[in-house]
C-alpha cells in the first residue's frame, strides 16, 4: 500500500481508535524485508524496531502491532526516495497531519526513526 493511500484512509475515519486500529492494521500487511536488506535496530523506541533498505525500497518490522503500522507509514512514506531527498522531508510534520493519537513513548520511537532516516 503506498504512503498517499494510507493518508486517504486516515484522514477519512475521525473515530481515534478506528485511527489506530488501521494503522495495526497498515503493519500486519507490511511485507517482510529481503534477506539482501539491510536491517539497523532502531535505538530509542519502547519497542523492537528495525528499518530495513535494499537501494531505495524500504522495508521495516516492529515487536508491537501498533509499532509495527507506524514503521509502514514511515518506510511508505520514504519508500524510493532517495537519501538526499529524505533529508529533506519533514516526516514529523507529514506524520502529525494524519491526526494520530500517539503517548509520550510512541512519539519518543517515532522521533528516533524519523532521525534514522534522515541521516542514512
Amino acid at each position: 500500500m503506498t504512503y498517499q493511500q494510507m493518508k486517504n484512509l486516515l484522514l477519512a475515519v475521525d473515530d481515534p481508535v478506528q485511527k489506530l486500529e488501521l494503522v495495526m492494521d497498515f503493519g500486519a500487511h507490511m511485507p517482510p524485508p529481503p534477506a539482501a536488506a539491510q536491517c539497523h535496530v532502531i535505538s530509542g523506541c519502547a519497542s523492537y524496531v528495525e528499518i530495513c533498505r535494499l537501494d531505495d525500497k524500504f522495508f521495516g518490522t516492529a515487536d508491537s502491532a501498533l509499532v509495527r503500522g507506524i514503521v509502514a507509514i514511515l518506510t511508505a512514506m520514504v519508500d524510493g526516495r532517495t537519501p538526499s531527498e529524505i533529508k529533506n522531508m519533514d516526516l514529523l510534520g507529514e506524520f502529525a497531519g494524519l491526526g494520530l493519537t500517539l503517548g509520550a513513548g510512541r512519539m519518543n520511537g517515532l522521533n528516533s526513526m524519523v532521525r534514522f532516516l534522515q541521516n542514512l
